[in-house]
């Protein structure tokens, strides 16, 4: 567990936390998550070379919505957060449905933002797909997030199965090996084994994911020709839960922006390809500018 506080910004409330010393880097989580997924999502960070700011985006964990709906406000409640701790400049990285307010930060606050990663982040307009009633009883329903957990706990190998299923477009013979990889390594199945509670659709989260999507739905431009800061993106080929071409698009619009992919990677390509280890040190380089 990480040590959250509350912060009271000129914006308003927001829970956050600061992991590690060195270069700040502001960690903004998916749809659903919390300041719990993004300490995930920051994992591989080195402690000693970057302070991980995390935070859970209003409507999740202990940052109420309070009206603050809008990527364009999330992007300056970040800047408000800054502020408070009094960093003056930072590195972003993004994941899924944090991207929006990523992007937004690096266009409305230049000057704010040493270099941006997004990993499989939403660009433009989305529309959540339509899902069968088992998948949203299994994470709407209390019933349904005890049966999660219990898998997890007592058959985890079978969790890990369903959540790289569910998450990349993936043939049987390509899902029996990845499986098999990540269930081996501790760090990759420990990290998928984690995530799972943070996506749920609970009280806590309930009220961030449904703002998100509907403001997800309204996109019409991030106004991403506008980024100035050097800027990563990272993308799973198979990824089952945002198209990849949010990131195509996404590098083809900012200025000079890199685009790293990961063959037949899944929405969780940066922690459990064969090859996450080398991309997630090519984002710390990227980060610490190196």
């Amino acid at each position: 567990m990480i040590d959250t506080k509350t912060a009271r910004t000129r914006l308003g409330i927001v829970e956050y936390a600061v992991v590690g010393t060195g270069a700040p880097v502001v960690v903004l989580h998916g749809s659903p998550g919390g300041v719990d997924a993004a300490a995930l999502m920051a994992g591989f960070l080195p402690r000693d070379e970057i302070a991980a700011v995390l935070l859970s985006r209003p409507g999740y964990l202990g940052t109420p919505l309070d009206g603050r709906t809008t990527a364009d406000d999330q992007a300056d409640l970040v800047a408000a957060l800054l502020d408070e701790l009094g960093i003056a400049r930072a590195g972003v990285f993004s994941w899924s449905g944090g991207g929006p307010s990523g992007y937004r930060f690096a266009v409305r606050h230049p000057d704010r933002v040493d270099a941006l990663v997004a990993f499989a982040a939403v660009s433009e307009s989305y529309r959540l797909p339509d899902q069968d009633l088992a998948t949203r009883l299994m994470f709407t329903s209390a019933p349904g997030r005890w049966l999660m957990r219990l898998l997890a706990s007592h058959q985890p190998e079978q969790y890990v199965r369903g959540a790289l299923s569910a998450e990349g477009d993936l043939t049987r013979e390509q899902l029996d090996q990845r499986v098999a990889e990540v269930f081996a390594d501790p760090v990759k199945r420990d990290f998928v084994l984690a995530l799972g509670p943070t996506a749920e659709q609970d009280r806590t989260r309930r009220a961030g994911f449904a703002n998100d999507i509907d403001r997800f739905a309204e996109i019409t431009s991030l106004e991403l020709e506008r980024i100035a800061a050097p800027t990563l993106v990272v993308q799973g080929t198979a990824d089952a839960d945002l198209p990849p071409e949010h990131s195509y698009h996404a590098a083809a619009a900012v200025p000079g922006a890199e685009l790293l992919t990961l063959d037949t990677g899944t929405h969780l390509a940066l922690y459990t390809h064969p090859d996450a280890a080398a991309a997630q040190q090519r984002v710390v380089d990227f980060l610490l500018r190196r």
